[in-house]
């Protein structure tokens, strides 16, 4: 079983950044993909950002493209997500994903626990 923790979420007003940090139980390069996705209560899970540590290809939702960046560390146990020009609407509850298959034809397999993003205006 692969347990993620997610660290780094809080309150930002708009403009500013946060960089949310990904602890994965296991080494990141023993996963097909890692990344985010968010939730908005109400609304559909969103995927963010998605690394394939293997390549270290990135892919990025619309919504923040330009604006987030995933990496992987070099301790090869975490993911993390740099955001930067936050806006209202990047308020969400954000997930850190991993799967041994795909990240992106179905929900991936492994999620953490979720740290709380707050954007005020």
């Amino acid at each position: 079983q692969v347990q993620l923790v997610e660290s780094g979420g809080g309150s930002v007003q708009a403009g500013g950044s946060l960089r949310l940090s990904c602890a994965a139980s296991v080494d990141t390069s023993s996963m097909y993909c890692m990344g985010w996705f968010r939730q908005v209560p109400g609304k559909e899970r969103e995927g963010v950002a998605i690394i394939y540590p293997g390549t270290a290809y990135t892919t990025y939702g619309d919504s923040g493209k330009g604006r987030f960046t995933i990496s992987l560390s070099n301790d090869k146990n975490t993911v993390s997500l740099q955001m930067n020009s936050l806006k209202p609407e990047d308020t969400a509850m954000y997930y850190c994903v991993a799967d041994s298959n795909s990240c992106r034809s179905r929900p991936p397999r492994y999620w953490g626990q979720g740290t709380q993003v707050t954007v005020s205006s």
